[in-house]
């Protein structure tokens, strides 16, 4: 009798969560067929792609077929990002957003809608470091910094389009975190903190957003060969450590996260959601 009360119980409560993303994943699997291009007519909005990580992304999504809107801080590096890619022959549009400014985001969604009408798919690759010290030594005004345009900026951006993403049907977030969330890098106190928190924030959102079939992972790149990682690599004694604990033989490449977003935006991970998936040569988490 317990037994049946505990089950009937965890349908209830459950029942929610589940049968969404399970139909979602039947009209995915029949319209994903009728396209050559995985991602044919969908658009992305991509923060922090006009370099890296975000880069390779906004590339790669393009190539599967996605109409993509690049952003970053400065307009000299949003008019680079889309040049190279527009002579690529690829579908491309860019606005400036730094991400922690409400009128930039604001910005940013008024320009995805205005040039392509919808919003499928969001990938949050901004992020800051403005410190190197210790946690206790981080100031409260670069402790604000650094979750509000790590952490929040992503939170209050996808509420922006919560709207366009659930009338999508097939919504997809990708959230960007670092394997600094699992091994804290030393004198990286307040990112190593940040990045922690988006796996939760991930965690998080995709249960509160299943319902809606919107499906929400989070994408935890390793040491990956960027400017925003040029001091680790260039640290001798970090690159050992890695080598002597994880057998990771070399740094990796932003091309090597982009494959693992474009597929969680399609219909093949119809039935993902809530993962918080390591890019690194190695799973430090297991």
């Amino acid at each position: 009798q317990t037994e049946t009360t505990m089950l009937r119980f965890l349908t209830r409560n459950w029942r929610n969560l589940l049968f969404p993303v399970v139909s979602f994943s039947m009209r995915s699997a029949s319209s994903g067929t009728k396209d050559r291009l995985k991602l044919a007519n969908k658009v992305a909005v991509i923060t922090g792609s006009t370099n890296g990580i975000g880069f390779a992304i906004a590339r790669r999504l393009a190539q599967d077929g996605a109409h993509v809107v690049v952003s970053s801080r400065k307009q000299q590096n949003v008019d680079q990002a889309v040049a190279m890619l527009q002579r690529e022959g690829l579908s491309v549009m860019g606005t400036v957003c730094q991400v922690g400014k409400e009128e930039d985001r604001e910005q940013l969604v008024a320009k995805a809608l205005e040039h392509c009408g919808s919003v499928d798919f969001l990938v949050c690759v901004a992020g800051v470091n403005p410190f190197v010290g210790s946690t206790l030594e981080t100031s409260e005004q670069v402790w604000d910094k650094i979750l509000g345009v790590n952490v929040k900026a992503p939170a209050l951006l996808l509420s922006q389009l919560l709207p366009h993403l659930e009338k999508s049907g097939q919504g997809s977030v990708v959230l960007v975190s670092s394997v600094a969330a699992y091994i804290p890098v030393s004198n990286l106190g307040a990112y190593n903190v940040s990045k922690t928190a988006l796996l939760g924030l991930t965690k998080t959102l995709s249960m509160e957003l299943a319902p809606k079939n919107i499906r929400v992972n989070c994408l935890v790149p390793g040491v990956i060969n960027t400017k925003f990682s040029q001091v680790l690599i260039k640290d001798t004694d970090f690159g050992d450590h890695v080598k002597r604990l994880y057998g990771a033989q070399r740094v990796g490449r932003p091309e090597e996260c982009a494959g693992l977003v474009s597929f969680l935006c399609s219909p093949d991970a119809s039935y993902i959601t809530g993962e918080n998936i390591v890019v690194a040569g190695f799973s430090p988490h297991l």
